[in-house]
């Protein structure tokens, strides 16, 4: 019996190392055959990390291999994170999600179109608000009544909560709502709610990371197939932080998009979401506000709030997560609530060419990582 129960485990091994090598072998053919400067990846199974690993480079200049510690900012899988600290606060009753954003901000926020119609906390949080990027989202001026004469330009022509558009600005000022509502800044509510409780190394303040661990992002040319370097990925903010002013200068911090976090912990992140709100040692959501962050709010793109649930990214497979793209990055968080597994898969630069909802070499490499470590043999 002993002697089987050997001979099982060393097949087990055996096998587990075998995927781990063929999953490894075929992301590195795929980045010969498409360019890529780096790729990080994690793999969640059963509710565990089975599979932390770096390829590629860090650093162009300096020939320096990426590494499974090294950080990046990932793009706008960072809104899950805004809306995840926003259902804390309701949880707290210090929000509801069907407050009027006008009167959590300050200032009007009402399409003219339609100025009846209030505008609620969970219309911004799903995309449903009918703001949209038309003037730039880095600042809440652009909205502001008080501040701007063409605010008017930052509302679609369809009511508020009847229509989705994917929208960075909704983001923005959610972040701002956070910090008034908290009494904290969103960097330092973040680190102490969501990264500190979960024992994740990462946040939004570029300052107050280690910037040895900085990924360097690169944008990808196709017509020169050059990558260039994208310093303003990482730039200071120390400057605009000297008058920052909470609950309005938020867009300083991207919170649509500025969050950075390595591969692995992003994944124990996920993990979290994946276990509907329950950290490894703390829980961070109840499991309802976790349950609404997963429902799809916008039927037909299947958006609830900062999550969204696809079918699109791995064959037979209903995904629930977020992408980001920003300086030439790419990333992708999804996970299986019910089956526990998930894969975060992100790239400090590599072709920008798409399949359908998600960047090629993203969903590839997401494919790879499913066929020979995830899906029954």
């Amino acid at each position: 019996m002993k002697v089987a129960l050997t001979l099982l485990f060393f097949i087990s091994s055996f096998n587990i190392g075998y995927s781990q090598d063929n999953a490894a072998f075929q992301i590195e053919q795929l980045m010969k055959e498409t360019p890529v400067m780096g790729l990080s990846v994690a793999v969640i199974k059963n509710g565990k990390t089975v599979y932390v690993k770096a390829f590629g480079l860090k650093n162009a200049a300096k020939q320096q291999q990426l590494s499974t510690t090294d950080i990046f900012r990932i793009a706008s899988i960072s809104k899950s994170f805004v809306a995840t600290s926003i259902l804390q606060l309701v949880e707290k009753k210090k929000l509801r999600l069907n407050d009027d954003v006008s009167k959590l901000v300050g200032f009007s926020v009402r399409n003219p179109q339609f100025p009846e119609t209030v505008i609620t906390l969970k219309m911004l949080l799903s995309h449903r608000s009918s703001l949209n990027d038309s003037r730039g989202y880095f600042t809440l001026d652009s909205l502001n009544p008080a501040k701007t004469t063409n605010w008017q330009k930052c509302y679609n022509k369809y009511e508020p909560g009847s229509g989705y558009e994917y929208c960075n600005f909704n983001f923005n000022l959610a972040g701002a709502i956070l910090e008034k509502y908290s009494g904290e800044r969103l960097d330092v509510y973040v680190k102490n709610h969501i990264l500190d409780p979960l024992h994740l190394y990462g946040g939004y303040n570029v300052d107050e990371l280690d910037s040895a661990r900085f990924a360097s992002i690169y944008e990808y040319d196709s017509d020169s197939s050059l990558f260039t370097l994208q310093p303003g990925a990482y730039a200071s903010r120390k400057a605009a932080l000297l008058n920052y002013e909470l609950g309005y200068n938020t867009p300083i911090f991207s919170p649509t998009g500025g969050m950075k976090i390595s591969a692995a912990d992003l994944a124990t992140y996920m993990t979290m979401h994946m276990n509907y709100g329950k950290g490894r040692t703390k829980r961070i959501l109840k499991k309802k506000s976790a349950l609404l962050m997963q429902t799809p709010v916008d039927t037909l793109n299947q958006y609830g709030l900062a999550l969204l649930r696809s079918n699109a990214l791995l064959p037979g497979e209903t995904m629930v997560g977020h992408t980001g793209s920003a300086y030439g990055l790419y990333s992708a968080m999804f996970f299986e609530p019910k089956k526990k597994f998930g894969i975060v898969v992100i790239s400090n630069g590599c072709h920008p060419g798409y399949a359908g909802d998600f960047n090629t070499v993203i969903k590839k490499t997401a494919n790879i990582l499913y066929e020979e470590l995830i899906k029954p043999k």
